[in-house]
């Protein structure tokens, strides 16, 4: 296919011209699917563990990855590759994609260092003129290539803005619901032949409360334009019409009726009622998916593509009834975890992906509940990207303690939170033994320091001896034996929860910008 984009002709990105329906060649041959056990597995039917991280910019108005105002990108994905995430979750507006497809300009110069990132430039040059910033996105894509991380991409909001995703839903007054499947699409079909990209994730955090009516995003079985599981399912079918292997990431809303007491979205809400009088289950943004039961997405081609997508957060972001107690992974599961996502995983429904998890290192409650949800993936085989790498999210901090260039060795210095890696790092897939970071590049080992694999490495030399962390720590014959974990189902009656999801106060430490960082 070609852009009408006067960037279709990109210098630093050149798309492989070859069908999607040929033999997998080393540009087809990483996409993934969901089989009949709900993993999410390779062309071989071989299982595998998405572990990634959050890198965001592109949706705030920066046009580029943040940091990249100071720092190397070339050397910021190397060191991302080399710590051992396999995946990349890069959230960007529908704004900025029809930006992209129509060739319209930036409305600003990229927020890029010319004098560190000379690859970015038009010249090719230190202190060059900084070049279009789908140019530079397609560079990103040619590195993560080269590096073995995957790519997927979020809408974090219909409009760039670094507020944007407080939007209750995917369309604004400025950007409909067409122009939403029309950006994806369009995405969709121009990389259908490139698997570095290799999921979609619909919408970030589709959210409201009852009282907000049809401003809420709802999750039932209506044409209702705010019905979020309509939508997705429409945009799920635009996008596979196009690209058939990509896998969509569905994320849930806010709240649901308690519809075993006869409740509905049209329900009239009750203002600040006790937990047992409300008539909906809360949930953190994005985080509630108890629809799935009664509305499961299910696009035209079947569900072979469709992966499920809960947030997660602990009390450092806000401190919600389940975290009054002294909590444990069973209470997390009967107050909230099991009822409102987890039994999609459990019972076999469909693979999950936690696409937002992370929190500052308090050593108190909020670190205890990033490990005991850390434990629980690692345990149960749910893939997740952590958020965030990016040092200027307020409400969570970031993985990167501080980011800067020494000129004088022209080098990139990111430091990194020992930690919050170390408490982190656990979950990323790697070997038993010796440790060796697992990509999902079947061709290319993850990184260049020698510490990672590439899939076909693992499953050749690795999997049938000393296995991987993967539920918990399993060696596998490569078939699609899906190893027995036990996932403990709500010890009690589920309680019935209600939360206010409040928006935190969120600083900036990058001297060049202002943007803010995720908010839930």
């Amino acid at each position: 296919s070609t852009l009408s984009s006067s960037s279709a002709a990109s210098d630093v990105y050149k798309r492989q011209a070859v069908s999607a329906a040929a033999e997998p060649d080393a540009w087809h041959d990483d996409w993934l699917h969901v089989n009949d056990n709900a993993e999410i597995v390779d062309r071989n039917g071989n299982p595998v563990w998405l572990t990634g991280c959050n890198w965001f910019g592109y949706n705030v108005g920066s046009q580029v990855f943040d940091g990249v105002w100071s720092q190397n990108m070339h050397e910021m994905l190397t060191q991302i590759a080399d710590h051992g995430f396999n995946l990349l979750r890069i959230p960007v507006s529908t704004e900025l994609l029809l930006q992209w497809k129509n060739g319209d300009p930036d409305p600003a110069t990229p927020k890029v260092n010319e004098w560190t990132n000379p690859e970015l430039t038009k010249e090719g040059v230190v202190g060059g003129t900084v070049k279009y910033s789908f140019d530079i996105w397609n560079q990103a894509i040619a590195w993560c290539r080269e590096l073995g991380i995957k790519i997927m991409i979020d809408i974090h909001s219909a409009e760039t803005a670094s507020a944007g995703h407080q939007v209750n839903l995917w369309y604004t007054d400025k950007f409909s619901t067409e122009d939403w499947f029309e950006a994806l699409s369009w995405f969709a079909d121009y990389y259908k032949d490139d698997d570095t990209i290799l999921a979609i994730d619909l919408k970030n955090e589709p959210h409201g409360k009852g009282q907000e009516g049809t401003t809420a995003a709802k999750w039932d079985g209506s044409t209702d334009e705010n019905n979020w599981a309509y939508a997705a399912t429409k945009c799920a079918n635009s996008i596979l019409d196009v690209n058939p292997n990509a896998l969509i990431f569905v994320e849930g809303v806010e709240q649901y009726p308690k519809t075993e007491k006869g409740y509905t979205y049209d329900t009239a809400d009750i203002w600040q009622a006790p937990a047992d009088v409300s008539p909906w289950y809360g949930a953190w943004w994005g985080g509630n998916l108890r629809g799935v039961r009664d509305y499961p997405i299910q696009p035209d081609s079947g569900t072979s593509q469709i992966v499920y997508s809960p947030h997660d957060y602990g009390p450092s972001v806000y401190n919600q009834t389940w975290f009054d107690k002294d909590f444990t992974e069973q209470t997390l599961l009967d107050d909230y975890w099991y009822d409102t996502w987890a039994y999609i995983n459990a019972e076999n429904i469909a693979p999950l992906l936690i696409g937002e998890w992370g929190g500052h290192m308090d050593g108190g409650k909020n670190q205890q509940w990033m490990e005991l949800l850390r434990d629980y993936m690692i345990n149960h085989h749910i893939n997740h990207t952590f958020w965030c790498l990016n040092t200027n999210s307020g409400d969570t901090g970031g993985l990167w303690a501080g980011i800067g260039y020494d000129q004088a060795a022209s080098k990139t210095n990111l430091t990194w939170d020992a930690d919050k890696y170390a408490l982190f790092e656990k979950s990323l897939w790697q070997t038993l033994k010796t440790g060796k970071y697992i990509g999902l590049d079947h061709q290319k080992a993850l990184g260049n320091n020698g510490t990672g694999l590439s899939l076909s490495e693992f499953y050749a030399s690795y999997a049938s001896t000393e296995g991987s962390n993967l539920d918990g720590g399993t060696i596998v014959d490569g078939n699609t034996t899906k190893p027995t974990t036990d996932t403990t189902k709500p010890s009690t009656t589920t309680t019935t929860i209600t939360t206010t999801t409040t928006a935190a106060a969120t600083t900036t430490e990058a001297p060049k910008t202002d943007v803010l960082g995720d908010i839930n």
